[in-house]
């Protein structure tokens, strides 16, 4: 199955990066290659494009995707949390741009061994890089109830994460739940009639809860956006596309703390925490897709983008 993945917020992003002929860009989440495609073709010969992905078959896709701007372009597997380590081991220690366009790519949502989807049965899988040994599976079968419902109530944002914990040990005892159909079952089985009769998918919040602990998706994106904030060169910018609220509302807070890091009480008439801005938020109020982009592509109904440019004083 060919890597298909339609970039979300493409045009918003490419324009929000300013980019620069000579500059050079990361994406480190290079999926199909479309938000790298389209920086490729901004750049000079000097120009320069890092890519970096976990997912084998991305690698694969997006290397084919930008044959053609063949040495302007470094492909690496491995996860943007590394991003700052990678850089180094190719002597580059500043850059002009960074995008992330985070979540689920629909090649991995649309081939159904993934284990991603839940709209075919298929193993419990869930893995953003196959080299890891922990599964979905392994998460469902081995946390412990009270585990179980914090992953689902923190990471699915779901109203009915204790009574789909506790269905689920229970279902276990009988037999491991190893596909996703099985995994189905016993959500619905949690979920009253009534409510599964209006909204989304009934295990739309138990699959993204799952998918986020096993990938760690939300620590990494905690942990990693600060220091590629010190990546950028002066007026150098990053973009992130989020998927959900717990994304948006990390990047929102980091980008903000950033911006204004003084931790001096208000009343205080000097700082005196020492802490410097680095940069400035662009987007008071994320980007969203447009009329048109939602009428084509129904999965980017829950994107937002937000930017934040550097300033080096």
């Amino acid at each position: 199955m060919d890597f298909k993945h339609k970039s979300v917020l493409l045009e918003e992003s490419i324009e929000a990066l300013q980019i620069k002929p000579d500059g050079i860009y990361v994406d480190g989440t290079l999926g199909g290659g479309g938000h790298s495609y389209e920086i490729c073709r901004r750049l000079s010969d000097k120009g320069r494009l890092i890519g970096i992905d976990q997912d084998a078959a991305a690698i694969e896709a997006a290397g084919r995707r930008l044959g053609e701007f063949k040495d302007k372009v470094t492909i690496i597997r491995s996860n943007y949390c590394d991003m700052k380590r990678e850089l180094d081991n190719r002597n580059i220690t500043a850059v002009d741009g960074i995008i992330l366009d985070l979540g689920v790519s629909s090649y991995q949502l649309d081939t159904a061994d993934r284990g991603f989807t839940y709209r075919e049965d298929a193993p419990l899988d869930m893995r953003m890089d196959q080299r890891q040994t922990q599964t979905a599976r392994d998460i469902v079968n081995g946390y412990s109830e009270s585990e179980l419902y914090r992953v689902i109530r923190d990471y699915g944002e779901e109203k009915f994460a204790k009574n789909i914990a506790r269905h689920i040990v229970s279902a276990r005892q009988t037999k491991s739940i190893d596909t996703t159909g099985e995994l189905i079952d016993v959500i619905k089985a949690a979920i009253p009639a009534r409510v599964r009769a209006v909204g989304g998918h009934p295990a739309k919040r138990t699959f993204q809860a799952i998918r986020i602990e096993l990938n760690r998706e939300l620590d990494v994106l905690q942990n990693s956006l600060s220091d590629m904030i010190d990546l950028l060169n002066d007026h150098g910018r990053i973009c992130v596309i989020t998927f959900h609220s717990l994304e948006d509302r990390i990047v929102k807070n980091i980008f903000r703390e950033q911006e204004n890091p003084c931790t001096c009480p208000k009343d205080f008439p000097v700082c005196v925490c020492g802490k410097k801005s680095k940069g400035v938020v662009v987007t008071r109020k994320p980007i969203v897709p447009g009329d048109r982009e939602l009428a084509e592509n129904k999965r980017s109904k829950s994107s937002k983008l937000r930017v934040f440019e550097r300033r080096i004083q």
